[in-house]
């Protein structure tokens, strides 16, 4: 093997190494968090529900009327 031939090789271990590293800790993170789908799901709905409540209250016809007759 030729010094490029090891250098490239070096070059290529060492972001293979940094890839691994973290990949690794991504997983132990995720694992960490302690959330699980169906909590994450269940927080989804919540939120759906929350912005249904808010448009409806934004497109409702009085709240409408009272936001023109604040900007008089």
């Amino acid at each position: 093997m030729g010094p490029f031939e090891i250098g490239f090789v070096a070059v290529v271990g060492a972001f293979g190494y940094a890839f691994y590293e973290n990949y690794t800790k991504t997983q132990i993170k995720l694992k960490s968090a302690g959330q699980s789908s169906d909590e994450i799901k269940q927080q989804i709905e919540q939120l759906k529900e929350r912005v249904a409540t808010l448009e409806a209250i934004v497109t409702d016809k009085s709240y409408q009327l009272k936001n023109e007759i604040n900007k008089l």
